[in-house]
């Protein structure tokens, strides 16, 4: 699946203070943007308007999958990893996972969820309740539930919370495996949770 993410001129304004504007880019398969910025600088609000979850001010989102646009909203087309989404934490992680997929009509991709826990260095907790894992497995949890529809476009707003040194190395491994085939966004604080960057939006920057 080739994907392809255009902005263009977004803006957005709260209670008439502008958190951000003039933000544009395009990204094709292979290539990260870095977001970075302080606390409070709008990082967090510019992926929920990548992700479609808001809407802009101003400006526009263009995807496009296949050389055509997606007659559906964009999120299929996205995996996302944020410390403000929540997992179901009376489900297991399996069925975290399966729910995932049911919801979005891909109940075939089910013999995978195991593979996936795995990679996550999650076997054996698989039909554990999520209520029952430590921070950083929760946030293991999260990569799974994101990549378990094999989207085109990973989404990561700051990546490395919680997660001790082998769980560092799990995300890191995902983030070099995804930007080989995928689009990559980080979001971030940490300038060096990021190997390897194609763009840069600075939020911090103002014009």
């Amino acid at each position: 699946m080739h994907a392809e993410l255009t902005a263009h001129n977004l803006q957005k304004v709260f209670n008439r203070r502008v958190i951000f504007e003039d933000i544009s880019f395009s990204l094709s398969p292979g290539q990260t943007l870095l977001v970075t910025g302080p606390n409070g600088s709008g990082k967090s609000t510019l992926v929920k308007i990548i992700s479609g979850v808001l809407t802009p001010t101003q400006g526009d989102v263009k995807l496009t999958v296949n050389s055509s646009t997606p007659a559906e909203a964009v999120h299929p087309f996205i995996g996302l990893v944020s410390p403000y989404l929540q997992m179901y934490e009376e489900f297991t992680a399996r069925e975290n996972l399966q729910f995932a997929l049911a919801v979005r009509g891909m109940t075939s991709l089910q013999p995978h969820i195991q593979l996936l826990l795995e990679r996550v260095a999650l076997k054996g907790r698989l039909d554990e309740p999520v209520r029952t894992f430590s921070s950083g497995m929760k946030q293991r949890v999260k990569y799974a539930f994101a990549l378990i529809h094999h989207p085109p476009i990973l989404i990561l707003d700051e990546p490395m919370s919680n997660l001790d040194a082998s769980g560092l190395e799990i995300v890191k491994g995902i983030m070099d495996d995804h930007r080989k085939h995928g689009i990559l966004i980080v979001a971030t604080n940490d300038i060096t949770d990021v190997d390897h960057y194609d763009q840069r939006i600075d939020l911090g920057v103002r014009k």
